[in-house]
């Protein structure tokens, strides 16, 4: 298999400091849907997910808890296994960076770097927010109450303490020389600008260890210090394919495709990760991908105000693909997006029981009732209004503008492709009517069923990487065998005497809520 048919795409690894929350969920679905139409497509796919362990951060909350680090960690991190599966994601690897082989990959990258010239010993004095895991500059601060907080709101004290530094500052032209090349390295385009105008603003050499805690990565041959948070948790890319040794099996898959991350950790992927690996004279990834935050009802989400949104809850009432499907929907993927409970309610009720379930069944009960359950033999004429359809539902059609979008990160944009077609066909559906036509025209009848039932494939196909378990009950019921399920198979069609199961519906209406 070449390279343009491997697919490496990660999550970024979760800060254990706290459960997992919506944020989470939806970064690592983004990643689980791509993944899944990567493997469609016929990609060889390795999708990556994990949790990032060290820092201060843990150190405190590990405290606060009465734990020790280790025993901390151990417990949160396997909540977000816990949500992988329960969200039915499909990752290849769950990496944890208290694992030996990372510190090992972490140290060898170090030593890489270090061999180069890259890192140097120093002090470094500056303005720390724990929470941020970062430093700020004057310019960054404000004020209030006696209290200096950065620009994420996060508190944050003057701390002086000797330092390992990597040159950063050695690489601000080539990072923007690099990101003139590539121009498509970060998405969404607002987000590329922000982070070509911060580097050309001018970049300071990095502070990259720490003396001042004890719970990461040790500085190999310079145990007092532990190394920075971020470079240890970037380096798990690389680690969970093998690194250092760049002959293993796994190393085929980099550099990454796609890196999704949070809007607030870009600055991170996109200036520090590239810096890195390009020092280590390394391939740096293809693309990174920032989404956007949720609110919730139009607040601003916060445990203080009692507002975040736990996704296991919301899979508990609404079930799971529902869930997965409106999450990714309801919002343009790189925006920020408000979740609303209607909003919810309208797309399960309108969009996935009345279009597309309904679709399904009707369908699929007119076979079983003017067929004897058995598929139609595929037309061999097609009429004004079928060749009209199937412009718009025809396979090679719409699973060509669908890839195109899922390669842009488009989500919304590939669903809306989608849905745009099951509402062609309720309305070929209504309009040639075949139910009437089997007293009138019997053989036109078995035209529009089987037409309709091959549309019902090519959707049912294209959204399995959004409702997995749906679409694979919807593919049960139109007797898809489990080794045509992938886009190529689309192009074969079905055999006519096809048995077809009897039909069941697929969704699940909310009742007596206002959409």
């Amino acid at each position: 298999m070449t390279s343009e048919r491997r697919f490496y795409l990660t999550t970024p690894i979760y800060y254990v400091n706290d459960k997992p929350h919506i944020g989470h969920a939806y970064t690592s679905l983004a990643a689980d849907v791509l993944a899944r139409w990567k493997r469609l497509s016929g990609h060889e796919v390795f999708f990556l997910t994990g949790t990032d362990e060290h820092g201060q951060k843990v150190e405190k909350a590990a405290e606060a808890k009465g734990l020790d680090p280790q025993t901390f960690t151990d417990q949160v991190s396997q909540a977000f296994r816990d949500l992988a599966v329960r969200m039915n994601y499909s990752n290849d690897a769950f990496i944890r960076t208290t694992e030996e082989r990372h510190k090992d990959a972490c140290a060898a990258l170090w030593k890489r770097l270090e061999e180069r010239g890259q890192i140097y010993l120093g002090h470094y004095e500056g303005w720390y927010a724990v929470r941020d895991e970062a430093f700020y500059g004057p310019d960054e601060i404000t004020e209030k109450d006696g209290q200096k907080f950065a620009p994420t709101g996060a508190p944050v004290e003057w701390v002086r303490e000797p330092s390992y530094f990597f040159r950063l500052s050695a690489w601000q032209d080539r990072l923007l020389a690099f990101y003139d090349e590539n121009p498509d390295f970060i998405a969404p385009v607002s987000r590329r600008n922000e982070v070509i105008s911060f580097v050309k603003g001018g970049l300071n050499d990095l502070s990259i260890s720490r003396t001042s805690f004890k719970w990461g990565v040790k500085v190999p041959g310079d145990e007092a210090h532990v190394m920075y948070v971020w470079l240890d948790a970037l380096t798990n890319y690389i680690t969970a394919l093998g690194y250092p040794d760049e002959s293993g099996p796994l190393w085929k898959f980099w550099p990454a495709d796609v890196h999704f991350v949070g809007k607030d950790i870009l600055r991170f992927h996109t200036i520090y990760w590239p810096a890195f690996l390009m020092a280590a004279g390394l391939p740096t990834p293809r693309r990174v991908f920032a989404h956007g935050w949720w609110t919730n009802e139009g607040q601003k989400i916060s445990k203080s105000l009692g507002n975040v949104i736990d996704p296991l809850a919301l899979v508990e009432e609404f079930g799971l693909d529902p869930v997965r499907f409106f999450l990714l929907r309801e919002v343009p993927f790189g925006q920020d997006g408000d979740f609303q409970r209607k909003a919810l309610v309208g797309r399960l009720n309108g969009e996935l029981a009345d279009a597309l379930g309904n679709l399904a069944n009707r369908t699929l009960s007119l076979l079983q009732r003017n067929c004897e359950g058995r598929l139609p033999e595929p037309a061999t004429t097609a009429s004004e209004a079928d060749r009209a359809f199937l412009a718009i539902a025809g396979h090679a059609e719409l699973s060509a503008m669908v890839d195109e979008l899922l390669n842009q990160q488009k989500f919304d944009a590939a669903l809306a492709q989608i849905f745009t077609a099951i509402r062609e066909a309720n309305g070929y559906i209504t309009r040639e009517q075949p139910w009437a036509l089997k007293k009138t025209d019997p053989e036109r009848m078995r035209v529009v069923l089987r037409t309709l039932h091959d549309a019902l494939r090519v959707f049912g196909t294209l959204l399995q990487p959004f409702m997995p378990d749906t679409m694979a009950k919807l593919l049960d019921q139109l007797a898809v065998p489990a080794e045509a399920r992938g886009l190529d198979a689309l192009a074969t069609p079905l055999p006519g005497g096809t048995s077809l199961p009897p039909p069941s519906p697929l969704f699940q209406k909310i009742q007596g809520e206002a959409a």
